[in-house]
């Protein structure tokens, strides 16, 4: 069954970039932009990367918390973050839990060739963790702006 806006958000504790950990329980309170991305370093997320770094201060303005959520490992991230300066944690989701939770761990279909892989989306969850925002199948011009606004609005 899909996620909806008004569901409560599952809750998740990620392995993350710099050897941490990020867990859903401990961000109450605070707004989350929960964005999860095909793969560090490849041409649409790393516009999509840094397009939250460069609203970053505004995010963290309207008291939100902006986490990118991968299958790639904490060493990637690492990389990815460094390259880029990325300001925000990168969770690193290898057993697939949180994707598959969220709904993103999708078929998808390149070239006439079917296979899984993760969806580009992003929710956006409340200080009491329910959803309030949820973009599928994003286009990453003007997304980081778009969810920017939905965040400032909570």
């Amino acid at each position: 069954m899909a996620l909806k806006v008004g569901d409560k958000a599952p809750s998740f504790s990620l392995p993350t970039d710099g050897d941490g950990t990020v867990d859903l329980a401990k961000l109450k309170g605070k707004k989350v932009v929960l964005y999860f991305y095909p793969r560090d370093d490849t041409p649409g997320c790393t516009k999509e990367a840094c397009q939250f770094r460069d609203d970053f201060a505004q995010f963290k303005k309207s008291d939100a918390v902006v986490i990118g959520v991968s299958k790639d490992t904490v060493a990637s991230h690492d990389k990815f973050k460094k390259k880029y300066d990325l300001p925000f944690t990168l969770g690193s989701d290898k057993e697939l839990t949180t994707a598959k939770a969220y709904g993103v761990w999708v078929e998808k279909s390149f070239m006439g060739r079917k296979f899984m892989g993760m969806e580009r989306a992003t929710f956006l969850i409340d200080g009491k963790s329910v959803i309030r925002g949820i973009w599928h199948k994003v286009k990453v011009p003007g997304h980081a702006e778009e969810v920017l606004k939905a965040a400032k609005e909570l």
